[in-house]
């Protein structure tokens, strides 16, 4: 099982609309992505970020399936611009030695054949995660 998991911050003046639809976005992930076998999104304590989201996995090839989703990449699009601060990770009970390189690699997969996407990771003020593109991978 890989628990893939996002926490961010929205940059100042974002209406409350558009947080609400990217958030309801995020939510309409965890139900429709046929991959994804439990989530949770809404406030993040205990840290510097306002907000997250979590999605239970089942296998490497689902977490393929979860990332180039049309409910995720639209999640992306009306998500990331709205996005100060963000951070990616991923907590798994796999055994696999290089799960954490397949990981990584996935991301950079979907960042290479959807450069839209990578754009707009690469955009963000502040970004920790696996691949990071541009600026935030140096």
């Amino acid at each position: 099982m890989i628990h893939h998991g996002i926490r961010f911050t929205v940059k100042p003046g974002v209406a409350p609309e558009q947080l609400k639809e990217a958030l309801e976005s995020l939510r309409n992930q965890g139900r429709v992505i046929p991959s994804v076998e439990s989530f949770v999104v809404g406030r993040d304590f205990g840290g510097e970020y306002e907000w997250g989201a979590t999605y239970a996995i089942k296998d490497i090839d689902g977490y393929w399936d979860y990332l180039i989703h049309p409910a995720h990449l639209h999640t992306d699009r009306i998500g990331l611009p709205l996005v100060d601060k963000f951070a990616s990770f991923d907590i798994t009970d796999d055994t696999d030695p290089e799960i954490g390189t397949k990981i990584a690699d996935l991301h950079q997969r979907r960042y290479d054949e959807i450069p839209d996407v990578a754009d707009l990771v690469s955009d963000l003020p502040e970004y920790l995660g696996s691949a990071a593109p541009g600026p935030h991978g140096a």
